[in-house]
């Protein structure tokens, strides 16, 4: 298979989900998730897929946890890679220019996860959309995407959370190839729960 130029940050953030919800299954999937091969940014796309077949096929129900909380460390992740004043400055903007930062910021996470992808964000209104064409989804069997979906439908949701945007962030679209999230901006949120955390 074909190197995707997967990042660190999702192979960190997956070994700590499944550590997480999963503990003692944890040495099972280190022999992919290695430390040694995160350590030195060496997970491959082979290794990656193994995973994710196998959360998705033997770990149900905690499957879906064990990817909402990835995708939860990684946007934590994101967002705490952003200067603080630049935190600061987004909780402070009128809700509509939050989401912008939110999306922007999304865009940053996926690329950081998976570096051949393509992202695109639309936004009319209080709806937006972010298509992503991933070479991660060109080359993986299509069961192994469906975790990949909703790791990033929870990590964009964090994201709006971070910038104090509440919304909810759905998956549209289940073909392999390029598929988007829908994101309603319901209004602003409190950030002191996450800050808490």
């Amino acid at each position: 298979m074909v190197d995707a130029g997967i990042g660190r940050l999702l192979i960190s953030s997956l070994h700590q989900g499944i550590a997480d919800v999963s503990p003692n299954r944890l040495d099972f999937y280190e022999n992919w998730l290695s430390p040694k091969g995160m350590r030195d940014g060496r997970i491959g796309l082979a290794p990656l897929g193994a995973v994710l077949s196998f959360l998705y096929r033997e770990e149900a129900p905690a499957n879906d946890r064990i990817v909402a909380r990835a995708g939860q460390y990684a946007a934590d992740w994101t967002f705490a890679d952003v200067s603080a004043f630049r935190r600061w400055y987004i909780r402070r903007l009128p809700t509509s220019m939050r989401a912008r930062a939110a999306l922007r910021l999304a865009k940053r996470l996926v690329i950081a996860t998976v570096r051949q992808s393509t992202v695109k964000t639309r936004v009319s209104g209080t709806t937006a959309a972010i298509d992503i064409a991933s070479a991660l989804f060109d080359q993986l069997r299509d069961p192994a995407t469906i975790p990949m979906r909703a790791f990033y439908a929870s990590a964009v949701g964090r994201l709006f959370a971070h910038c104090a945007v509440d919304a909810d962030v759905s998956v549209t679209t289940d073909q392999p190839g390029p598929w988007s999230l829908a994101i309603t901006v319901k209004g602003p949120r409190a950030t002191e729960i996450l800050d808490a955390a």
